[in-house]
This record gives structure tokens, sequence and C-alpha cells, in this order.
């Protein structure tokens, strides 16, 4: 037992010593350590196990000297009060009367404070060791003799006779073997796991010199070589009596006679002294320490007013309400008046706190952070593990029930405390953690290995001020399918002219709007002369090893007046005082904008170049989602899929790359959660003459092959393509001419598309009704004649003219399979 318990204190000890020996220490001890460590969650939740433990100890120790002294001083049963020394009534009530006196002197000391509570201690040390010593010399000089042990009967009382019988092998091989008994307490049978429960109680008083972190001078120093000493002394002075014990005594005496050690004494009244200063001690150690847990609690506002009272503290610096408030609990404790039945209790406590405080420096060591450098080399992770698994093993040994009760409980205050607790300054492990862990799988995160099938959309939305996107962010963040989703932003600046930069200072504004949308992004800002190579760099930049943003999300660019939809959305309606999050004003329409139309249409140009995909988002303010998820139970929105070129109709194509990509856009969507009511419609576009039905048949084998559920619409636009064949034939010099200024030049043909003709396929796809929640279209590429941009972008905007919610894309890599 002795061997388990400091195996599991030794593994223990060297993670207090790493931890303590790794910065400043103050007040809490192991509680300052793991919330330190940890953070504010795991730190409050176990301080209050540790406050507990050390309560529940305190009592322990005040019931283990209310037994020792009724056993010395009590009436036994059958007799008179007042004969010998047997004078102190026995029953439950009188009892708890002499355990609240001892605790009110335990009060006493500890309201006293730390300095007269270390010369208490100091002097119990003396008396202490002067016993042990006198003990240690009974055994040599106390001859063999018969001991008479009255036991209680419901008769009255029997007598049944131990023995002292100096060193014997007969006697110590009699006593090797196991023999539990029935527990006199609970009247049930013990066994191993029952025993080191109240054994273990005796040896957590190590931790006593770490709790009192906050008054020591210099705790990083005298943690480690104090605790180390107490460790080795106690193992050493309690295998030493065990084997004096098991040698010099039988088992009737061990077992039957609590006060043997003062029966075979050479000076009996020292024995009785030694008893009740190391039971008073532990008692009063327990007591200050349950008090500095939670004054530090308190002083970290982790539970806000519910502790608000244990901050104060005396003009020396004693937090005497601490004091009086563990005192109360401690009083409380004291009615189970079962010993073994608390220290069950206290030890599962205990081990649940040094498994913790092994988790702690678990954590630091595998973070592999450069400032954890503790003076303190004596540990590895590999006893950190080893006091994890030697804690958790023995607590569910001692009593599945109460490890299970006490998991439970540390896992409510671990929730309770993560949502309501407020944000710590500490610093946080799991940061640490979790960067440790994302570096190592991003390295594994191999380009090379990509396949179709585990392809997924990654985002980079370029917003120009969050007030007039709120919609379009929260759209893009339901786009994304898990995949990653860069916010980006450019500020029109020269840093060359700044003194600091200046995107440092709005960080906290991305990203706190990034919490407060609820959307799983990250923010990436940068500094340009024009918003184009401001894009360029976010598009170079963006991302990390196997996770780049792979697809460019755009507002669409036209004259319409930005609106502050961020007071609007229904992240803010209960906060209306945090909407600003030092976001400026939207533009004013009339105040010019920061890019031209050829610069906008050169960004698309330049993100296909660079192999990404392109949406543009128009209308999308205009989008409510709330209101289409409250009407989906009773009539499902739709999503309208159009995935032809309506710009080329002389080649247009339902297989191509871009089609397959922006059906994979629409299939995504309506995946999600919130639009998985959603039916998608697509539209076929046909002509007169050419087989609708054969291209019906051909494209649902197609959405059958790729696992999409969409109903198919056949639309007949022969009056729509008349259109564009006129402006083909038009004779050269003639109408054509005057319509130059109005048509596109593609390059990979002569096609000419007119105002007319894109006029009249935004009615086609208007007239296909009812409205649906949101449209995707094909987006052609720009031309290569940059000239033609301006023009490129007019015919973008009559297309989806008056459309409502529409997306425009525009695919350049595979992103459907059809194998397993």
């Amino acid at each position: 037992m002795f061997a388990v318990a400091y195996f599991i204190i030794g593994m223990t000890v060297l993670s207090v010593c790493a931890i303590a020996t790794n910065g400043a220490l103050d007040a809490g001890g192991a509680y300052y350590m793991i919330s330190r460590a940890l953070g504010p969650e795991f730190g409050g939740s176990i301080g209050i196990m540790f406050f507990l433990a050390n309560v529940c100890g305190s009592a322990l120790y005040v019931l283990g000297l209310v037994e020792a002294v009724v056993d010395s001083f009590g009436v036994p049963p059958g007799q008179k009060v007042g004969t010998g020394v047997h004078v102190l009534p026995q029953s439950y009530w009188y009892e708890l009367l002499y355990g609240t006196i001892l605790l009110a002197l335990c009060l006493v000391v500890c309201l006293v404070g730390a300095s007269i509570y270390a010369k208490a201690t100091f002097l119990i040390f003396l008396i202490v060791a002067g016993v042990l010593g006198t003990i240690l010399i009974s055994f040599f000089a106390t001859r063999p003799i018969g001991v008479p042990i009255r036991l209680p009967h419901f008769n009255g009382s029997e007598i049944e006779n131990g023995s002292f019988t100096g060193f014997s092998l007969a006697t110590l091989r009699d006593n090797l073997g196991g023999g539990y008994g029935v527990d006199y307490t609970t009247g049930q049978m013990m066994s191993f796991s029952s025993v080191f429960a109240v054994m273990f109680n005796g040896c957590t008083g190590i931790m006593a010199g770490s709790n009192m972190s906050g008054d020591l001078k210099r705790p990083s120093y005298s943690i480690p070589r104090g605790t180390i000493s107490a460790v080795l002394f106690t193992y050493l002075v309690y295998n030493l009596l065990a084997f004096f014990m098991c040698a010099t005594c039988n088992r009737t005496l061990l077992q039957k006679d609590y006060g043997f050690l003062r029966d075979i004494s050479i000076f009996p009244p020292l024995v009785t002294v030694g008893i009740y200063a190391a039971t008073l001690s532990a008692a009063m150690s327990n007591l200050i320490g349950a008090s500095r847990i939670l004054y530090a609690l308190a002083r970290d506002d982790l539970f806000g007013r519910a502790l608000a009272l244990a901050k104060k503290t005396s003009a020396s610096g004693n937090p005497i309400m601490a004091v009086i408030l563990s005192w109360l609990v401690v009083q409380l404790v004291l009615f189970s008046g079962k010993l073994n039945t608390i220290a069950g209790v206290v030890t599962t406590f205990f081990l649940l706190v040094y498994a913790t405080v092994n988790l702690a420096c678990l954590a630091l060591e595998w973070a592999s952070a450069p400032n954890f450098r503790p003076t303190f080399r004596y540990f590895t992770w590999h006893t950190c593990l080893l006091g994890i698994a030697g804690c958790c093993v023995m607590m569910f040994l001692i009593s599945p029930v109460s490890a299970s009760a006490s998991l439970g409980f540390l896992l409510l205050l671990l929730l309770a405390l993560h949502y309501l607790s407020p944000s710590s300054t500490w610093g946080y492990i799991s940061q640490a953690l979790i960067f440790h862990q994302v570096r190592k799988y991003l390295l594994m995160l191999d380009v090379r290995k990509d396949h179709v099938k585990f392809w997924r959309p990654q985002m980079l939305l370029m917003v120009q001020n969050p007030r007039g996107s709120a919609r379009l962010i929260d759209f893009v963040n339901d786009l994304k399918k898990s995949g990653l989703y860069v916010l980006g932003h450019v500020e029109l600046q020269d840093l060359d002219a700044l003194p600091s930069d200046p995107l440092q200072a709005q960080q906290d504004s991305w990203l706190g709007l990034v919490d407060k949308l609820n959307v799983k992004a990250f923010v990436s800002l940068t500094l340009a002369p024009s918003v184009r190579h401001g894009v360029r760099q976010l598009l170079f930049t963006s991302g990390l090893g196997g996770m780049r943003p792979n697809t460019l999300v755009l507002g669409f660019y036209d004259d319409a007046a930005p609106q502050d939809g961020l007071a609007q959305h229904p992240a803010f309606t209960s906060a209306r005082e945090e909407v600003p999050l030092g976001f400026p004003p939207v533009r004013a329409p009339a105040a010019p904008k920061l890019l031209s139309a050829r610069e906008y249409v050169g960004i698309v140009a330049d993100a296909l170049k660079m192999l990404r995909n392109v949406l543009l988002a128009r209308h999308l303010e205009s989008l409510d989602k709330a209101w289409e998820l409250r009407r989906a139970a009773s009539s499902p929105p739709s999503i309208h899929v159009w995935p032809v070129n309506l710009l080329r109709p002389d080649s247009a194509r339902y297989a191509d790359t871009c089609s397959l990509f922006l059906l994979q856009m629409a299939c995504v969507l309506n995946m999600t959660r919130a639009w998985r009511r959603a039916h998608l419609r697509l539209f076929l576009c046909v002509e007169a003459g050419a087989m609708p039905h054969a291209q019906e048949d051909k494209l649902r084998q197609l959405l059958k092959d790729l696992r999409i559920q969409a109903q198919i619409q056949l639309v007949p636009w022969d009056a729509v393509v008349s259109l564009h064949w006129q402006a083909q034939r038009a004779p050269p010099g003639g109408p054509a001419l005057a319509e130059e200024e109005s048509t596109v030049n593609f390059p990979a043909n002569a096609t000419q598309v007119s105002d007319e003709y894109v006029c009249a396929a935004n009615k086609l796809i208007l007239e296909q009704g009812p409205a649906p929640a949101v449209r995707f279209l094909y987006l052609p590429r720009p031309p290569a004649d940059t000239s033609l941009y301006p023009l490129y972008l007019h015919h973008l905007d009559l297309l989806t003219r008056d459309l409502g919610p529409t997306v425009l894309v525009h695919g350049v890599s595979a992103v459907t399979s059809t194998q397993l």
C-alpha cells in the first residue's frame, strides 16, 4: 500500500516541482499551478475539488483526534462517568461536541495567521519527532508483555488478550498475510482498496507546503526541497514503523487495539501527546490549505459574487473570511460522524487533484512551449503519464461510484465555468496543444495526395466593410462544407508612410465579428496600394500547407447603395450596444468607390489565372435566411440552378467543368443543415427540334451518377436565342456597328451578345416562378481584351438585375466524382 501510495505521490511531486520552478507562484498552491497551466475552466473546477478535499481531510483528522481522545478518556460501555481517567461520555452528539471544540481550536490558530500556524506546526513537528524516537526505542527496550484489550459486547464488554512479543521471526511470519476484518464503524468487510482509502490520507500532507505558496518567501525554492524531503522522510518512517510493528506485535493486538503503541511505550503519556499533536497539525494544515485555495478562487473572480465574501483579508493579509467559510464547511462535514466513510471520499478527491496536477505538467511538456523552462528537471512526460494512470486506477479501485460521481461533478463545473466565467489573461494550454497538433497534421496534409473524391470548397471572401456584408458572410459559411473559410480585407494604405501597422488594431474587431456571427472563419488582413493588388496578395498567401483557398468570393459590383445589415442581424438584436465593433459606417451613395469596374473584372481574371474558382454574389443582403427557415415547414424554399452559359448560347453545354462545379456548389448548399429542406430545381434550356427529352434523360443520368437529387425543368428558349442569331447575321456596317459599344467580343470566337439578348435571358429567368431563395448562374470568363471589361460587367449586371439573391459561379477545377 505504501509503495502504491508513494508511487502516485512521487510522480505528482515531480510534476509539482516542475511547475513550481517555472515561474512566480502566488496563493493557491496546486489550484494556482493548474489554473495557470490549463486555464480557468480546469483550474476553477479542480480548485473546488481541491478545496473540498482539504475540507473533508480536515474533518477526517478532527474525527480521528476525537476517536483518539474518546479511546483514552471515554467512558467504556457499562461504566459510570467519573471512574479513573475515563470521564468523557460517549455518543454521537457528545463526539460531535468534542469535534466542534477541537475544530474551534484549529480556527483560532488559522485566524491569527500563517506565522503563528508555522510556529505551531514546527512545535508539533518537534513533539512528533520526539514521540517517534521514544516509540522506536520502545520496540527494543520493552520486554514481551500481554496486553488485555477491552472489546464492546452486547452484554457490556469482553476482554481479549493481545501480545507484544519483541522482535520475533514467527510474529513477522504470522503478520505477513492479509487477514482483513470487519470495519467497526460501518460493519462492512474491509479489503485492500478500502484500507488503502483510509491509509492514503496519511500521505496527503506532502501538499501542505505548496498550498501555502502565497505565504512562502521563495516558493519556487522552498516547495521542491520541502516537498521531496517530506516524501522521503515520511516514506522511511512509515515503512520502518510498519516493519517494527509487524515483527513485534501479534495480529490480535494490531487489529483490536488502536492505542497499542501507548501500551508498549516506555513512556505511554508521550504517545498520547504525539497522536493528538499529529492529528491536530494535520487538521490545521488542511483547514489553512482549504482557506488559501478558497481565497485564490475568490480573488480570480471565476465564480463571480458567489465567493466575493472570501476576498476579505485582515490588515496583515490573512484571508480571515476564507478561513471562517472553510471552518463552516468542515463543521458541516463533521455531522457525518464516520471517519472511514469520509476517508474514501477524501482519497478520491485528492487522487483526482493529483491526476490533474500531472495532467497540467504533461500538457506543458507536450506543448513544447519555449517558455516552459523549469529549473527542476527530474521529470519527463512518462512520469506525468504514470502519475495520471496510477491516480485513475486507484480512484476506481477504491470506489467506482465515488470516482464516477467526482468526475461527473468535475465535468459539470468545467462546463459551467466554460460558459459563465469571464475570459482570463493567464494563457490557455489548450491553445498551445492545438497549435502543436495542427502544425503536425498540416505537415502531414500533402497536396500531392489530393483526390477529387475528397474535394471541399475552401473560401476566401473579400469584405470591404462587414456592416454591408453580414448576410453574405453567413451565406458563405453555409457554402464552405467544413472547408477552410477566410474573411479577407484590403486596407488601402502605404506602410512606408505610417508609424506602425494599422491592421493590428483592427484584428480584434474582425475576430469579435467572427465570434458574434458564429461563423467558422479565419481573418486575413493586408495593406496594399490597390484592392486588386491586395486580393492577389491574399490569394497567394492565405492559408497554410494543404489548407489554402481554392475559391474566391466577391460581392457584386453595381451602383446600389450599401445597407448596414449588421444592426438587423439576429446576432446583434439582443446586444445593440456591441454593434459598432470598431468598423466604419457604410459608404454613402455619393461617395466614390475604392475600385473601378475594370479593376473589379481584373480581380476575377487574376483569380481564374491562378486556378481559383470564382463566385460573385449579388443581392445576398436581401436573403433572410431566418424567414426562409421559418416557412420551410409549410413551403420548402427552392434553389434554382442554371448550369448553362447564358452569354454563350452557341456553345451551351451542361457537362463542362464550370457547369459541374456550379452543380456541386448548389448541392453543397443543399446539404447543410439550414438548407436541407430546400428543393433543387435544375433548368434545362432547349430549342425546338433538339430532342429535348433525350437531353433531359442524359442530364437525369448525370445527376443520378453524381448522387444529386434535383427536379429538372425544361425551358424553351427559342425566342431568346433568335435574338442572339439576329445579332450574328447583321451585315457589316449595319445596325451592328451602332451596337458595337454594347457587345462583347469573346476571345474564343467572334460571338457578339447584345443588350437585348441579355435582357431577354434575364426575363426568361424571372419567368420561372415561384421566386427561389437563391439562384446559381453560370459565370463566363472575362474577355481577353481588357478594354471590354466594363462591357462584360455591364452584361452581368443586365443578366442578374432584379433576380434577388444570385450567385454567379465559374469553376476551373474538377470537383465531382462518380467513383466509390
